[in-house]
């Protein structure tokens, strides 16, 4: 069965590969191959994400892109670009901390904080319309979503419903979003020696020969 794997690669980092380096250098064709059965030829995998910013980390944006050369030589994957927006905006506080010195300051204590907020923007909208796309041009037999977003929910009920095709929903959490599991034709859960068991090879080489390192940071 042609099957097409969308791949929402925020959550993807922050539900399993942030706190994880070791298994950063993933091959998400492969791990789809490893998650899905026998029978699901993966034809596709799009993988949606947005260029990071080098105000926190400076080395960020530069690992990224050898990671988008490590994807680039995997034929079946396409990477699809939103945006990421690092914003400084105040935000209340659920409980002021208890570490607070104690200062003759006016009282009570002020009840919202600065942060840095990171948004991306783009991405769910972009991965939501190439799935009804593809399934309205009946470009795959069977899609598999790989997010915990409750925003896919409605494309996903569509496709599986409407259309009538089988959507599954790689999940990079143990217990999925409820809507998530209603709609969705199947589940996979993807455990870390899922992850472990799907990265590429170190060092790898592009279509020109060019040798591709896996970031010294992330070993």
């Amino acid at each position: 069965m042609r099957t097409t794997l969308y791949v929402d690669g925020f959550n993807l980092y922050f539900r399993l590969l942030a706190n994880r380096p070791s298994v950063k250098w993933l091959n998400i064709k492969r791990l789809a191959e490893t998650l899905l059965n026998p029978t699901n030829t993966v034809v596709a995998v799009k993988y949606y994400t947005a260029r990071v910013s080098g105000r926190l980390d400076a080395q960020a944006p530069a690992r990224q892109q050898i990671y988008l050369d490590a994807l680039a030589t995997v034929p079946e994957i396409s990477v699809h670009m939103g945006n990421f927006l690092l914003s400084e905006k105040f935000a209340g506080l659920v409980k002021p901390p208890e570490f607070r010195p104690q200062l003759t300051l006016p009282q009570p204590w002020p009840d919202v904080v600065k942060v840095i907020k990171v948004e991306e923007k783009g991405s769910d909208v972009n991965l939501a319309s190439h799935l009804l796309l593809d399934a309205f041009q009946n470009n795959f037999d069977v899609a598999a979503v790989l997010s915990n977003d409750s925003d896919l929910v409605e494309p996903i009920r569509i496709v599986t419903q409407v259309i009538g095709k089988p959507v599954g929903l790689l999940s990079p959490v143990s217990n999925p979003t409820p809507d998530l599991r209603r709609v969705s034709s199947f589940i996979r859960r993807i455990s870390p020696s899922d992850l472990a068991a799907s990265q590429f090879p170190d060092p790898l080489f592009g279509a020109d020969g060019s040798q591709i390192n896996k970031p010294s940071i992330w070993m």
